[in-house]
């Protein structure tokens, strides 16, 4: 049967070229690509980075067994190359294809230094202690930040915000495993206040996972110090941002309307300045969720605190390729997907940046 002209015009207009066109100018499809594409890039990414490392784990755990439990160099040799499950000294094109076959089967490998044990489930028994923490620290410094910066931008120039921004810069400008080293060297060793070593660890010894009174406080207190350092050098952050928020929220028409019907104050406050106010700061909450991971890698070996972040120093130590790319994924991924759902945040605040016209 021979297409009518009207019929081959009509083909040739849905070519593969419009549809795929037609496809990208849809903003969730456009980021869910690129979200995609990115995991796919620094997956690549970091595969080469963590062998460029000094030192393969043949090399590392030699160095170990002959220098803390005598072995000869032949021993220690024989031993190494006997524990891992992948050969390093494979061609590195070679590896990277079994990993990305591997990746596409959502198998992330074996631990090098815990033959047998998957590194899913390494990433899912430490984890939960990561999250609890630093999320918990995170939701601290962000509730803190919120009250701490409008009560800044409603007393601004006063003395009380004088004070609170020069400790809201000084909180802002610590580092978070500075601020660690700190405590530990001035109020656990110099004054004595606080019992470092029987605070190491995410549980006291015969401590079980349950849910009871004497687990959470348990957990509450080995966490105790890597919460208070998440919550106080993230709290000055979003005591600026809140501030220079609601002083933008002050100014608006809204408020000047309020004022003028009578409402109180204090109602004003919450319901018109503070909930304007607050919002471009969830989008960025939002994104800084993502990055809880990353964040515990400095603060948690300082403390001891066995979270993801020990277990990436231990890692990177050991040169532990597979639970290292894990590890490295897994944070990508956080990141990634966080932003996204921050893109669709802003898209539905201001729907102009779904617009296919509109550069991203």
């Amino acid at each position: 049967m021979v297409a009518i002209p009207q019929e081959r015009s009509a083909l040739a207009r849905f070519n593969g070229r419009d549809v795929l066109g037609r496809l990208w100018s849809h903003f969730l499809l456009r980021r869910i690509a690129k979200a995609l594409f990115t995991v796919f890039f620094v997956s690549t990414l970091i595969f080469f980075l963590v062998r460029l490392l000094p030192g393969s784990p043949v090399e590392v755990l030699i160095a170990q067994l002959t220098g803390e439990y005598g072995y000869s160099y032949e021993m220690a040799a024989n031993q190494a190359r006997s524990l891992f499950a992948i050969d390093p000294n494979q061609p590195l094109f070679l590896q990277y294809i079994d990993y990305l076959r591997n990746l596409m089967r959502g198998d992330l490998g074996q631990s090098l230094l815990s033959p047998g044990v998957p590194v899913t489930a390494i990433i899912l028994k430490y984890l939960p202690w990561t999250l609890f923490s630093v999320g918990l620290g995170l939701l601290l410094a962000f509730a803190g930040g919120v009250v701490l910066g409008m009560v800044m931008a409603y007393r601004r120039n006063s003395a009380l915000d004088h004070l609170l921004s020069i400790a809201a810069s000084l909180f802002y400008s610590v580092p978070s495993y500075l601020f660690g080293i700190m405590v530990i060297v001035f109020f656990g060793i110099r004054m004595g206040l606080l019992p470092i070593a029987d605070m190491r660890g995410t549980l006291s010894s015969g401590q079980q996972v349950e849910l009871s009174v004497a687990f959470i406080k348990d957990a509450l207190f080995h966490a105790a110090l890597p919460i208070v350092t998440y919550a106080l050098t993230g709290l000055g952050a979003w005591m600026l941002l809140m501030k220079s928020s609601t002083i933008a929220a002050l100014e608006e028409d809204f408020v000047t309307a309020a004022r003028a019907r009578g409402l109180p104050e204090r109602r004003i406050a919450i319901l018109y300045v503070g909930r304007n106010a607050i919002l471009p700061l969830f989008t960025q909450l939002t994104i800084s969720i993502g990055f809880i991971v990353g964040g515990s890698f400095l603060v948690e070996p300082i403390f001891q605190y066995q979270g993801i972040g020990y277990t990436l120093f231990k890692a990177i130590q050991s040169r532990d390729y597979p639970l290292l790319q894990g590890i490295f994924l897994m944070i990508t991924i956080s990141v990634v997907v966080t932003n996204l759902i921050a893109d669709l945040l802003y898209s539905r605040l201001d729907p102009r940046i779904r617009r296919p016209g509109r550069s991203d």
